[in-house]
């Protein structure tokens, strides 16, 4: 009995990791839409092959900077107030 306990507590983990994968997805979708909603990109006419083609760069960026090593500052400026290098000024979304 003890082998099938063991198999349901394996199976309950599962399940608990599915859960916290798919409510990780959604916060990382939902952070990324409001910065693209922040910065215009959401309101323009742009083909899902060349959003596609932007995101690849800037994670190419960014990994690049992870492979440098611990010297230097964070490749990723997490919880800034301001939202990182070049987020301080604000566009206009009126057009």
């Amino acid at each position: 009995m003890a082998t099938k306990s063991a198999i349901l507590d394996i199976d309950a983990q599962i399940e608990k990791l599915r859960e916290r994968k798919k409510t990780l997805i959604v916060k990382s979708a939902d952070r990324f839409a409001r910065a693209a909603t922040k910065s215009g990109l959401a309101e323009m006419e742009i083909a899902d092959e060349e959003v596609d083609r932007i995101f690849e760069e800037i994670a190419a960026r960014f990994r690049k900077g992870e492979k440098k090593g611990s010297g230097g500052s964070p490749a990723s400026p997490r919880g800034q107030a301001n939202g990182g290098a070049g987020a301080a000024t604000e566009v206009p979304h009126d057009s």
